[in-house]
């Protein structure tokens, strides 16, 4: 369990705040972001939350104030001095910070870290962090309720997506009697959620769908079709017109393949390399694998980086797959 009074000290004993996630964000990271900016507020701290990312377009209804911002974009490196408090949420890992890495590494502020992945590197900061947690949307809301701050609709919005999409909208594993009942909760406190579901899977776009296409035609399976694979390369994001953010979820299409067991999707990042995520319904850790590669995450899901070709790349990674299924 997170030492929440320590937090709690640390939010009272200080007025100016700097939040930030990780690059290629979820709606955990932006979701928790957004529900930490917003308890903050209530108790009067001045926020910023300033990313190394443009909100992916997909997910900007959950930011209807703009609140959100981009690192050498909207902001400047050398305003951040003036912040006490770095809070760095959804991530333990510099290889996730990307641009914003840096500024952190060069901060004097104090630095804090509100997470539930295994993986963790030394940021130099104080660890908020629960792997049992479902969700980080979870412990912004155990904070919350430590702070003594009333769960707002624009609080409980922002955290229920966080809840309800680290879960699959409550269809995983991690989901349990506690993760149903926080939901009613954010519920109550003002979270409609056909219109949060609307608003993130009922308003795909024709270039979506074509990189869908794309992808699931050169799925292939092994081991009996118990562990299946894909790979999107930036020739599809061009031919397409598709955003890097609308290969978010593929991975979990895959598992809808009868008897898969274990999935893996390769993206190709705009800057060269890919990004690997891995998927699993079995006994396979999927953090083990991706740490082999730099990665981290949960058992049932991670995700890592290499700078290699795709034909490298790929063989690694099944490869290590193979050798732990």
């Amino acid at each position: 369990m997170p030492n929440w009074p320590r937090f709690v000290e640390l939010v009272r004993g200080h007025q100016r705040f700097w939040l930030t996630t990780h690059v290629r964000p979820d709606c955990d990271a932006l979701g928790s972001e957004l529900a930490m900016a917003a308890i903050l507020e209530q108790l009067g701290k001045e926020v910023l939350a300033v990313n190394a990312f443009a909100v992916p377009s997909g997910y900007a209804f959950l930011d209807p104030g703009r609140k959100l911002k981009q690192l050498g974009v909207d902001v400047a490196a050398e305003q951040l001095d003036a912040y006490e408090v770095l809070m760095v949420l959804d991530t333990s890992s510099w290889s996730q910070l990307g641009a914003a890495g840096e500024v952190i590494r060069a901060s004097r502020a104090k630095k804090a870290v509100i997470d539930h992945h295994l993986s963790e590197d030394d940021l130099g900061a104080e660890v908020f962090k629960d792997v049992k947690a479902e969700a980080t949307g979870r412990l912004v809301i155990e904070a919350a309720d430590r702070l003594g701050v009333e769960i707002s609709p624009e609080i409980a919005r922002a955290a229920f997506v966080a809840l309800a999409t680290d879960t699959g909208w409550f269809r995983f594993a991690s989901t349990s009697s506690e993760t149903l009942r926080l939901a009613a909760r954010l519920v109550a406190a003002g979270a409609v959620p056909d219109q949060l579901y609307r608003q993130l899977y009922e308003h795909e776009t024709l270039t979506r769908l074509q990189l869908i296409g794309r992808t699931m035609a050169r799925a292939r399976t092994e081991l009996g079709g118990r562990l299946i694979y894909t790979w999107i390369e930036r020739a599809d994001f061009e031919a397409t017109g598709a955003a890097p953010s609308d290969s978010e979820d593929l991975i979990n299409m895959t598992l809808s393949v009868g008897g898969t067991e274990v999935a893996v999707i390769l993206v190709e990042q705009t800057s060269g390399g890919f990004k690997v995520s891995f998927r699993s319904r079995c006994d396979l850790d999927c953090s083990r694998v991706a740490e082999q590669f730099g990665g981290g995450g949960h058992k049932a899901a991670a995700g890592a980086f290499l700078d290699e070709p795709l034909e490298s790349a790929r063989r690694k990674v099944l490869d290590a797959v193979r050798s732990e299924m």
